[in-house]
């Protein structure tokens, strides 16, 4: 295993710090990141080498076959669910190992308003009126754009990337509501911005406490405000120390 690479697909806190502590332990890791901002916060290291850029199956097959890979992580978002799938199909086609990194889930409370997907918590909010702060990130929003009056109404919070903030605008959400900013935050500045915006609703996903939903939940209830959680879709694979051991034992 030593002589080989491990491709990793990050997208995740957890996929970053594992990249990290498999090149401390003398193996070389391949990092597949979408976007530039995801190559910015991936700290320089020896042995971690970072491809920035969107792939899609067939891509992926093929960046798979230029390297000699021992095996594939996948450590993407619990709710990329196409970039999941695309990795699990090139890696048979590859015929590599697939380890999935899994994100622990925090134990929602009652009262949540449990939603299948955004279309649902769209319809929910369409049904329900007053503010909403959305923290769902920037790839639902043209969902929830169908909302009515959804440019008075919601407030994205979304990363503080410029392609982001142009797709708001293009969609009609208003500047003043757009909430640029890079997470995980803390439950006084859930508190602090659910207040700002009288916000009724904070529609979120279960990112576990990594991903900043436990903040979001006591600052939801803390506020006074509907917490609307899109389910995380099931799935089977590795927590962090158990991958951890498992690649370097």
């Amino acid at each position: 295993m030593n002589s080989s690479k491990i491709l990793l697909f990050a997208g995740t806190t957890e996929g970053r710090l594992l990249a990290q502590a498999l090149a401390e332990q003398g193996r070389q890791v391949v990092v597949c990141v979408a976007t530039h901002y995801g190559e910015q916060v991936i700290p320089p290291r020896q042995g971690v080498t970072v491809h920035t850029g969107r792939m899609n199956r067939e891509e992926i097959a093929a960046f798979m076959a230029q390297g000699a890979f021992f095996c594939v992580v996948d450590a993407t978002h619990p709710y990329a669910v196409e970039v999941t799938q695309n990795i699990r199909s090139a890696c048979k086609e590859a015929n590599l190992p697939y380890y999935r990194l899994l994100r622990a889930k925090t134990q929602e409370e009652e009262g949540v308003v449990q939603v299948k997907n955004p279309q649902q918590a769209a319809e929910y909010l369409a049904a329900h009126p007053g503010n909403a702060l959305l923290a769902t990130g920037s790839k639902d929003l043209q969902i929830f754009a169908q909302v009515p009056n959804f440019s008075q109404r919601l407030y994205p919070r979304i990363l503080p990337m410029a392609k982001a903030v142009e797709n708001c605008c293009a969609l009609g959400y208003q500047n003043k509501n757009i909430i640029a900013m890079q997470g995980p935050f803390s439950k006084e500045l859930n508190i602090a911005l659910l207040r700002q915006i009288n916000g009724r609703y904070l529609v979120t996903k279960n990112s576990g406490d990594v991903g900043g939903f436990l903040e979001k939940q006591q600052a939801a209830k803390e506020a006074g405000a509907v917490l609307v959680v899109v389910e995380r879709p099931e799935e089977e694979g590795f927590s962090y120390q158990e991958l951890l051991h498992l690649l370097t034992r």
